[in-house]
């Protein structure tokens, strides 16, 4: 009996102390966890990495430290720790195989976030979709439509595809083509379209606008007219310079071509 009770006590020494060295870990550990988020949040925020990224992957890092923390302290107390990490492995592929679109788009939100080939505000084209960004997350971008409409493009499909910026940089090149006959005097007609840029206020002085034949058509003489302008007055002066053009020419009397057909009726007999 005394032999017993030796032995158990040993045994409750030994399990008081394990109790205590999984009890430091788990102190240690979670201080740790904190610590690692802290320092996660500090660093992604100095290199200005949008805030959902910021506390998505700091939460994400202070999980992982927990889960670590919580099996190195049950193999402490003698909990057989192999079996625990190949559940949680097969439980982290079942789920990573169900939600493989999910985590793809989550992939791609996450280089949208790094690399920001847009912007929230910017007026761009992806995936088969032009709009303003609305919103960007981390499984979806958000744009509306110039007619108003709301469309959500995955993050995959956005990235999967060329991105057009259409308001990266502050200007834009109008492209106009304007077709006039052939018998018009095409000197005259590139200094009509040169004193049209020159009274339009929004076109900017540089880069400078640039006027040139661009195609001899069938029906007439295309000439080519690219100003420069802001991005934000894009649409504004692309229409006011349509309507001035055709205005002037009428004015001028420069005559704009349509595709047109010659019949020719002969009689036989």
């Amino acid at each position: 009996m005394e032999d017993l009770v030796v032995k158990v006590q040993e045994w409750f020494a030994l399990l008081g102390l394990k109790a205590l060295a999984a009890v430091a870990i788990m102190g240690i550990g979670r201080y740790a966890a904190v610590g690692i988020r802290s320092f996660l949040r500090k660093t992604l925020a100095r290199a200005r990495i949008d805030r959902t990224l910021v506390s998505f992957v700091s939460s994400m890092a202070y999980v992982a430290v927990i889960v670590f923390v919580v099996v190195a302290a049950l193999g402490q107390l003698g909990v057989e720790t192999a079996s625990i990490i190949a559940v949680l492995g097969a439980a982290g592929l079942a789920v990573g195989l169900a939600l493989q679109g999910s985590l793809s788009n989550f992939a791609a939100g996450v280089l949208i976030l790094v690399f920001k080939p847009f912007k929230v505000g910017d007026y761009i084209e992806a995936g088969g979709t032009a709009g303003s960004v609305e919103e960007i997350g981390i499984l979806t971008v958000e744009l509306s439509t110039p007619d108003n409409r709301r469309v959500i493009v995955p993050n995959s499909k956005a990235m999967g595809d060329c991105i057009v910026n259409y308001t990266a940089t502050g200007t834009r090149r109008l492209d106009l083509a304007v077709r006039i006959g052939y018998g018009e005097d095409l000197a005259r007609v590139q200094g009509v379209l040169r004193t049209i840029l020159d009274e339009e206020p929004r076109v900017l002085p540089e880069p400078a606008a640039k006027i040139g034949v661009l195609e001899l058509a069938d029906s007439g003489v295309t000439v080519a007219v690219r100003p420069w302008v802001k991005t934000a007055d894009y649409w504004d002066v692309r229409f006011d310079m349509l309507e001035k053009i055709k205005q002037r020419f009428d004015a001028e009397g420069i005559v704009i071509p349509f595709p047109q057909m010659d019949v020719h009726l002969r009689r036989d007999g």
